[in-house]
């Protein structure tokens, strides 16, 4: 649940900005952010989504993943994508084209994008926004409505904004430290 309150175009530049400092294999940088504030496009790429969206639950998704996502009450409505101030697709990019044309390979794009993901996610939190990361699959669509060429594949989609006031979050227990860590 996002509020409809205004967030900055600086904002979200600076959030870019930061997680454009992710490292990223042979220092490539193969991500591209595309921020989309215009009203129009969010109801485009809400409308998508939610068709891929309910294909999934739908046809495609398994009774363990419905059971596992029946206490996060998703279903395949979207409406955050529309409420949201801002809508960021993070695209990774496979390789590079040079101006002659010819293709230059970028490596360990899907760890880099993470990563700079990451670093987006946590400049967001700093300055008080929330996002919600979002894959719907598949997700090619994004690059047409985005118009971003054919060595970029959508990532994640992130509705931005800061949080309504009435927003519910899931009470979810998180794995203890043990858990998730080892120390040698």
């Amino acid at each position: 649940m996002f509020s409809s309150d205004p967030v900055s175009r600086h904002c979200i530049e600076q959030a870019i900005r930061i997680a454009g400092t992710a490292p990223s294999g042979a220092h490539r940088q193969p991500w591209h952010f595309v921020a989309i504030s215009n009203q129009e496009l969010k109801a485009k790429i809400r409308e998508a989504t939610e068709a891929e969206e309910r294909e999934f639950y739908e046809r495609r998704i398994t009774p363990e993943w419905r059971a596992l996502l029946e206490p996060l009450g998703t279903d395949f409505v979207k409406s955050h994508i529309t409420e949201a101030p801002w809508v960021v697709v993070v695209f990774r990019r496979d390789y590079d084209v040079l101006p002659g044309g010819e293709r230059s390979k970028n490596y360990y794009m899907t760890e880099s994008v993470g990563i700079a993901v990451g670093f987006f996610i946590s400049a967001l939190h700093q300055a008080g926004l929330a996002t919600l990361t979002h894959t719907p699959a598949p997700m090619t669509f994004l690059r047409e409505i985005c118009g971003r060429p054919l060595n970029e594949k959508p990532f994640v989609l992130m509705p931005v904004g800061y949080p309504h006031p009435e927003c519910v979050v899931p009470d979810l227990a998180r794995k203890d430290l043990s858990q998730i860590s080892d120390f040698l």
